[in-house]
Formats: C-alpha cells, structure tokens, sequence
C-alpha cells in the first residue's frame, strides 16, 4: 500500500481517484453496476468520489424555489424526494443497515424543516450538499456491507476553497485536513461538488463539480490516475447525446481538453484539469453502463491524437462591446469573468447570460457605453486549430448560410469560435459537425510478418501515403515479427520502420498482443498478416470480435476447416469488419475482386481452373529434359523461387488451398477434402529432414522425365493444373500434373505466371481470362497495398451510430 508524510503524519496515498457521475448511480441497478465496477478496480489505498444519485441535485434546487416562492407543491416535492431516497436505501441495503441509514437521513429532513421556518436563503449550499452526502453515506455502507470496510467523508470537513466563484483551493490546508481523516485500512468514499470557503461558510463548486472535486482530491493525494465514471464512454468530438455520428476522441491533449471544458464540453467540467497540472495525474474518462469499453485518455500525446477535432457549442450567451474592453483591462475582464471568448482588439468578449449584471456593474465606473447582443457560439477545438488555415476556411463554409456576427481565434490557439445572433440547434451541431471532421478519422495500420514481401509493403508505404487520398489518415501503429513486436500509439514513421523494429522491438505473448489490438486508440485498426503462420490465423476469430479489420496475404484463415471460416465470415459480417484477402491467390492480380464482383452481381460462376503456382509454373515452363529436373528445382531454391523445403510447392497443397479459396469466393460451401490433390513427392521423400530431401534430390528425375516424354509424344507438354466445375449439382475439383496440347491457354506461359480461366453464365464462349505475374515481392506488396486502398475508400464512407447505454 502506498503511503506519503504530510507534517511527520504517515498518511494514504491515493493511487487511483475513481468518480461516478449521477447518471451512474440514478438507480438501484446503476449503484449495484458501480459497486461491481469498485470491486474490479479499486484497492483500499484508493479513492472513490461521488456525485448526488441521479437528479437528487434538481430537486434540491426545486425545493429551494418552490421554498423561495412559498409554492404549494414545496410539501409534496420534499415528501418525494424522501421516498426516492429511502426506495434506493431499502433497495440496496439488508433491512438493518437501511434502517440506520434512513435514520440519519430523516435528520436531515428535519434540519430541512427548520430552515424552512427560518430563512432559507441562509442555507442554500447546506441544502444544495445533501445529494452529494446521501449519496456518498449510501456507498460507502454498501460497500462497508459487501465489499470491503469503507466510510463517508464529507469534504466540507477538509477542501477550503476562497469563494464559490472562482473556486481557487487552499492546498496546504485541504491537504493537512484531508490526511488526517484518511484512514488506509478501509476506502473512503468522498463527496463531490461541495466545500466550505476561507470562513469555514459551506459552497459549491458549479454544477458538474465533481469532476473538479475528484481532480482536487488527486492532487491533494498525489494519485496518479484519475478515472471519471459517466453515461458516456469518452469524449466525443461533438456531443454524442445530440450528434449521433459524432465519433470517439480515444486520446485527447491536455490542452485540448482544458480547452474543451472550457467552451461547456458535456463531459468535462471547466476547472477539472486544473489540479491536475500540479501533480501530472493521468485522467480517464469511461462509462459506468459499459465499463469493459475503452474510453478516452487525457495527457501528453503525439501528432495522431493532436489532429483530432472537436465541435462543441453554447446557448444562451451575450457578446458585449465597449471600450473597455480593449487592450489590458480587456483581459483583466476576460479573466474576471471567465469569457468564452472576444476580441481585444475591437473591445468585444462573449459572456453567459446571467453575467449581464455583474458586468454592467464592473463598466459602470469607466462611463463608457456598452452594447449587449444575444447570441450563441459554436467552436471547432483541436491542438492549435487557430493556426490551422484548413480548418478555419472549412468552418466558414459550414457557416456561411447562417450568418455568423464574428469569428474569434486570437485568445485560444486551441479554439475557433464563430458568434452565431441566433441559438444552435442539433440540426445545425450535425451538419457543421459532418462538415468540419468528415475526413478526421484516423486509421492504425499493424503489419504482421517482416520477412521480404512485409520489408517491400514497408518500403511502398511513405510514397503511397504521400500520394494516395485515402491513406490521408492512415498511420503505421505497429510491426510484428514471430518473437518480436513494436507498438507506438503515435505513430511510427515508415521511412524509418526497419530501424525503429531493431531498436525498439520486444518479445511478446500472444496475450499481449491481443490486449493491445483490443484497446487499440484509432477510430480503425487494420492488421495486414503477410506471414505464412496458421497459428496467426486463428486469431483472426478474435480479431473480428473486436472490430480489427484484415488484410491477408496468409492463405490459412481462407482456406480452413469450412465451420471455422464460416465462423469467421460469420463474426465480421457481425462486427462490420473488412476482410480482404486478394493477394491470398494470384500475388497481385486481381481474380479474386473478379469473383466477388461477379458472384455479388448475379452471376453464377460454373469453373474455374489455372496454373495457380508461380513456383510450379516457372518449374514446368522451364523443363525440357535438356537437364535433369532435380538441377532446375536446385535452381529454383537458390534463386529463391520456392519455399525453404521445395516439397512444400511439389505437394500441391498451396494450389489446392488457393483453389478451395477461390471456389469458396464463388460461392460454394467446399472443405480441402472435397478437392483432389495429386503430390509431385514420391512417398520415399516425403519424409526426410530437409538436406536429406536435397541430397536425394535426383531420385525425383525418372518419374518426371518419364512423364516428359510421354506428353512430347503428343506434342504436348506438362502442367500443373488446378480444376473446379460444378454441373447438375455435382462439384468436381482437383489439382493435378496434366498433359496440355501446346495450343492450350495453360501451355504458353511466362514463367512464374499464372493464369486463371473462369466461365460463368456470363462467360460461355468466351471464358473470362486473367494472366499474370503470381509470385514476387513487388507484385504481392503491390496487392497488398490495392487492398489498402480499397479497404480506406470502404471505411472512409463507414458511420458508427453511437449507442449510449445509459441513456439510448
């Protein structure tokens, strides 16, 4: 357990701060949600902060007026608000406990009823607390009754603030106090938004205050993590509850942040991050109703998180023009009033509506006049957008039929605010939304298998992300070999990739990769497998249930057992994934777009046959008896033509699985035992150690120059063929040596070519031929990089209807 010393005291010190929201303790089944989420996530040595249950804080300052106004209803809304709060009491508490605790609270309603005899304006922040400790003595006993031992500490008994206005802590003290009601055997429960001023007189800190109580008590505590629980799983770049394409900002600059809270973000409360600067605490925003679901990370972040952008907006505003406000009195009135924005320069600042007094009051000794103009605002927040000449020229456009009065940029470099005369709307939040971040969304790219065709798809990649507008956003994230592996969040630049693997790669399990792709920070991760591993395609399944797209040169995945690919065509569909797997057959040629386009279209594909193995096709075209076989495969393997162990091309196997892919892309439901496969490797080779095999090499001469001679006879050569032909409801499929008349489409061939023949309802007469080179590094970088492309136009047109659990 960690611990610090405060005045020669050994007190606790709070590794994690963990607050929940009033949306996330509305409800019997939220508060049983939270406590579940505590048990998971919290040690004693940590903090929980709480907000008042639901909307207990409402009916609080409805009492209040109903008080203020001597209303009739005052009675029955204090009569309500007691059941509601002994229904959340007696329903999550044994009978004893809740009975204890329904005491104390009926105290409170009886201190209630004597201010109500009195002056009530008197205890209007004592009022005003008793949502935050019901709440926080509710918790801490159910915690107490099934967790662990906790209490309630009301933090009017330590954070001393100047003034329920500027909100300024007095950290010392809040820190001496604060230690000396800790206790480190039992987790303390704390409540949020309310404090006590400089003469010890109880207030608040705003509404949405405990976000800042929560980012207070981390650094009075020096945590290092603070987690805000809420109904939103993260900051959006608009407004989710209103903007519902608005897509998650998984990591969000500090500055940006303070920013957003600022400019009336939902999540995040205006002084929430201020603490934090003074101890560096991490902040993490997550949703209590989805608490498995990634959220957002506020810190210190790299160029991919400091292009995100963010559309936020406020009602109920004035801007105010005077004099005045030019220049250093300017921003003396800028900051006393906490502006949204303005223009020094011309004496303009954008206020809150209920500020118009205190403002008027603040000119009235300068004798200057003033103008107050309704208006709204609407702003574009981002890492130095106001620099940003795009940005700022897409935001008038968006803007440009609704006749904005000004757009102010000089105060904030992280914030465009344009002054709207007449209220937003969600109609116009949407349509500026879609206009401005349209093409923000950021694409991570892992690259799985470093060998020779993963070296050249690295090398292709700076000139085709400088050149091709659909990698506009599109970043390299991680390189993964067998052993080892290099993730960088923010990037890794693919001029340098090489070098950065063999610097900064490390091992990893399967575990932890699966853990990184899972809580991956990009709006799309992509892995692109160019390995040749079968235990690496069967994580696909895995892959697809966490929404990772994939790109797939392996053949295994697409070529397994039938229920297994079936599952995994299953899962993506689910997921709305993409899986492209052109290069799996062909390198770079583009057959298996050809099926897909054929069999998604209407037609009904009846054959397909070919020479499917560059490897094969180069071995037959170049064998003409003038010498014996066993020197041209010799040749082969050196010149790095076949696989390390040649028999794995002679076996046949890889053309067998390419024809079962493809047959499967046209639409039928085969098994690679469905397909016969004729081995080139006599059983007497088939089993020795490798140099065994090569040493034995020659024993393969006889039956090969026997089988030469027989098609020479004819006129006619070999090949190895691979054959589908579906007739009557019968399926045929094989994959063979075959004898060829010279004339034959299969026989003339550049070597390493392969070629596809594919007839079809649409293609009689005249098969559908595709020809090419089937094997190279260049040609199947080449693929890999077309399905890319294809795969970023695909997602680029790709919206994510968010859902929010606790609420939609």
């Amino acid at each position: 357990m960690s611990s610090l010393v405060v005045n020669n005291k050994l007190v606790k010190h709070a590794v994690q701060i963990h607050k929940f929201g009033g949306s996330s303790l509305a409800s019997i089944e939220c508060v049983n949600r939270v406590v579940e989420i505590i048990q998971h996530n919290c040690q004693l040595h940590d903090i929980v902060v709480v907000s008042a249950n639901g909307d207990i804080t409402d009916d609080l300052i409805e009492i209040y007026q109903f008080a203020l106004q001597n209303s009739e209803q005052l009675h029955q809304s204090i009569e309500q608000l007691k059941q509601k709060q002994r229904d959340l009491v007696f329903g999550l508490l044994n009978e004893s406990n809740a009975e204890a605790l329904f005491a104390e609270l009926l105290c409170d309603f009886e201190l209630l009823a004597k201010w109500l005899q009195i002056d009530i304006s008197e205890h209007e922040a004592e009022l005003l607390a008793f949502g935050e400790c019901w709440s926080a003595r509710l918790l801490a006993a159910i915690l107490a009754e099934r967790v662990c031992p906790s209490f309630a500490i009301d933090s009017r008994e330590f954070l001393v603030i100047n003034n329920d206005v500027d909100c300024q802590v007095d950290y010392d003290v809040s820190q001496n106090h604060l230690s000396q009601l800790l206790d480190v055997q039992k987790l303390a429960v704390i409540t949020g938004y309310i404090a006590k001023n400089t003469l010890g007189l109880p207030c608040t800190l705003g509404r949405n205050g405990s976000d800042y109580s929560a980012t207070i008590i981390a650094a009075l505590t020096n945590a290092q993590n603070v987690t805000l629980w809420t109904d939103v799983d993260g900051i959006y770049s608009a407004d989710p509850r209103v903007v519902p394409l608005s897509r998650k900002l998984h990591r969000v600059p500090r500055s940006v942040a303070k920013e957003l809270g600022r400019l009336g973000n939902p999540v995040l409360h205006a002084k929430t991050l201020q603490p934090l600067e003074r101890v560096g605490s991490h902040l993490h925003v997550a949703s209590s109703f989805d608490p498995d679901m990634p959220g957002t990370e506020v810190g210190d972040f790299g160029q991919i998180a400091k292009q995100e952008l963010s559309v936020t907006y406020a009602n109920d505003l004035l801007l105010v023009q005077s004099e005045s406000f030019v220049g250093e009195s300017g921003q003396l009135a800028f900051h006393k009033f906490s502006a949204i924005s303005g223009d020094l320069d011309d004496g303009q600042l954008v206020i809150h509506l209920s500020q118009q007094k205190a403002v008027s009051e603040w000119l009235a000794s300068d004798d200057t006049e003033v103008k107050f103009t309704p208006v709204s605002v609407m702003a574009i927040v981002g890492h130095n957008v106001a620099r940003r000449g795009n940005v700022k020229a897409r935001f008038k456009r968006a803007l440009k039929h609704h006749q904005p009065i000004a757009f102010f940029n000089q105060l904030h470099s992280d914030s465009l605010v344009s002054v709207l005369p007449q209220p937003c709307t969600g109609e116009l939040l949407n349509n500026v939304h879609h206009d401005v971040t349209k093409d923000a969304r950021h694409i991570g790219i892992v690259v799985a298998g470093l060998g020779n065709i993963g070296q050249c798809f690295i090398e292709l990649l700076p000139q085709q992300l400088s050149r091709v507008s659909a990698l506009e956003n599109v970043h390299l994230v991680g390189l993964v070999s067998s052993k080892k592996i290099l993730f960088q969040s923010d990037g890794i630049e693919a001029e340098c990739a090489t070098q950065a693997f063999e610097e900064h790669a490390v091992d990893y399990s399967e575990e932890a990769l699966l853990e990184w792709l899972s809580n991956h920070p990009y709006d799309e991760l992509i892995v692109v497998d160019i390995t040749p591993s079968e235990s690496f395609s069967q994580l696909y399944s895995q892959f697809f249930a966490n929404g990772i797209h994939v790109i797939g040169a392996n053949k295994w995945a697409a070529s397994a057992p039938l229920n297994e690919y079936q599952r995994n065509l299953t899962l993506a569909e689910k997921h709305q994934v993409l899986w492209l797997g052109n290069t799996t057959v062909g390198a770079g040629l583009p057959i298996n777009h050809a099926l897909e386009d054929l069999q998604q279209s209407g037609d009904n594909i009846v054959e397909i046959s070919g020479i499917f193995s560059g490897t094969l096709s180069w071995l037959f075209e170049k064998y003409d008896g003038s010498s014996p076989f066993s020197e041209l495969m010799s040749q082969a393997l050196s010149d790095g033509i076949t696989e390390p162990d040649p028999r794995e091309d002679l076996s046949g196997r890889d053309v067998q699985r390419k024809l079962l892919i493809l047959a499967r892309l046209a639409g039928f439901e085969l098994s690679l035992e469905d397909i016969a496969c004729e081995n080139l490797v006599p059983e007497s080779l088939a089993a020795l150690p490798l140099n065994e095999f090569l040493s034995r090499a020659e024993e393969l001469n006889a039956p090969f120059k026997e089988r030469l001679a027989a098609a020479k006879k004819m006129s006619s050569c070999i090949r190895y063929v691979a054959r589908f032909k579906t007739e009557g409801g019968e399926v045929q499929a094989k994959v063979s040596l075959e004898t060829l008349p010279q004339s034959d489409a299969f026989a003339a061939l550049t070597p390493c070519d392969n070629v596809f023949k594919v007839v079809s309802n649409w293609y009689q007469e005249n098969a559908l031929i595709i020809r090419g080179p089937g094997a190279g590094r260049e040609v199947t970088a080449g693929g890999l990089h077309s399905d890319l492309v294809n795969a970023c136009r695909q997602l680029a047109n790709k919206q994510h209807q968010v859902k929010l659990k606790g609420i939609n």
